[in-house]
């Protein structure tokens, strides 16, 4: 009997570890989903409004992940990370507040750390190691003078386009 209570407590243990990490998310707002937030998506996530760690394809009206992720994110209106490998893509908005690394393409981007390529009307960086932003407004807050280091940065601000390197 003790043994089969130790077996079953060992299974139940290596099943929550299973659970950490999923395929398939499914949501309507975060916490109205198949897995919970804190699920870590590894494939494919379908949302109205999805909240989760990724490394995944994520499809939905609103976007949203945590941590760090990465993968493709398709959002109607906005997507929004904290760190992101991969690309965000929406009519909106994109946002992340750690770092980016890819491809932001909506009409308004922001990225704290900039490392890759923002298509936009407007776009934000508060730091780029290196980027390029193409737009109406482009916007580099580590960029202090005005060609100053010209061929490897611009500007901090500048229409059309921008880039540090």
């Amino acid at each position: 009997m003790k043994k089969m209570l130790l077996v079953a407590i060992c299974c139940l243990f290596a099943t929550g570890a299973l659970a950490e990490t999923q395929s398939f998310q499914m949501s309507l707002i975060p916490d109205i989903a198949i897995q919970s937030r804190a699920t870590h998506i590894e494939g494919v996530s379908l949302s109205i409004w999805g909240e989760n760690p990724q490394n995944a394809l994520a499809l939905g009206v609103v976007n949203g992940s945590n941590g760090d992720s990465s993968g493709i994110s398709l959002g109607l209106l906005a997507n929004y990370t904290e760190t992101y490998t991969g690309a965000q893509l929406a009519w909106i908005a994109n946002y992340s507040s750690i770092k980016l690394t890819g491809l932001q393409w909506a009409a308004f981007n922001y990225a704290e750390r900039l490392h890759g390529l923002q298509l936009g009307f407007v776009n934000f960086a508060g730091a780029s190691d290196k980027g390029v932003q193409v737009g109406l407004l482009n916007f580099m807050n580590n960029t202090k003078g005005w060609f100053d280091n010209f061929p490897t940065e611009v500007a901090p601000a500048m229409v059309l386009v921008n880039w540090r390197f």
